[in-house]
């Protein structure tokens, strides 16, 4: 079940606080604020989100299938001011019950599973109907653009390989509206270096009639 990428791992939990300094703990901010109840974060890595869950929330279910992220993860849940599970699992085979859970949380993650729909599709199965999706990815710039071309390009080579599985040429807005979300809130801008630049933050909600 694990997926182990002890390098990409490495590199990442060294690098997020920095990126967190640089305006990323903001984004966390913005992801997570007013959610409620019980919440399942798909993604965990090192739990650099944990600290900003607000006093809402319940408890948290994080999933993260990385051997040395989830180590981090689990140290993570220790400081956190919400019940935090760490758990070893994969967005395409989440351990919850249908409809257990008021929130879903994906933070940087949806660039990396194997299979988006795959993944929104469990995602949607246990998220209540009327239930709420934040998101916060980097996807696919402009079409078009230099950017654009770069990142297919990337994706097409050597970058899935070097960084994680992860996909920077994703159309990850249309995926969630594909999966059978309807996005409440869409925030589009650029932070970080390319070609991982272009980025979303929003919400979506799982419709109230959804069977």
């Amino acid at each position: 079940m694990g997926q182990s990428h002890p390098v990409f791992a490495r590199v990442y939990a060294r690098a997020r606080p920095q990126l967190d300094a640089q305006g990323m703990a903001e984004h966390r901010k913005r992801l997570l604020d007013g959610l409620r109840g019980r919440v399942l974060e798909v993604g965990a890595g090192d739990g650099g989100n944990f600290a900003y869950y607000p006093a809402g929330v319940t408890s948290v279910v994080a999933v993260e299938p990385e051997p040395y992220l989830r180590v981090k993860a689990g140290s993570a849940a220790y400081a956190a001011h919400v019940p935090v599970e760490v758990v070893n699992a994969t967005a395409d085979s989440l351990p919850l019950t249908d409809a257990e859970v008021d929130g879903v949380v994906t933070s940087l993650v949806l660039c990396s599973v194997p299979d988006q729909a795959v993944a929104l599709a469990e995602i949607f199965r246990v998220l209540r109907p009327g239930g709420e999706l934040r998101f916060y990815e980097h996807v696919a710039a402009a079409p078009g653009t230099g950017l654009d071309r770069f990142q297919r390009f990337a994706d097409a080579t050597v970058w899935s390989w070097f960084s994680g599985g992860c996909h920077v040429h994703r159309d990850t807005a249309a995926a969630i509206t594909a999966a059978g979300f309807t996005i409440t809130d869409l925030d589009r801008f650029t932070f970080g270096p390319n070609p991982a630049s272009p980025h979303i933050l929003g919400r979506a909600a799982r419709p109230q009639s959804a069977t």
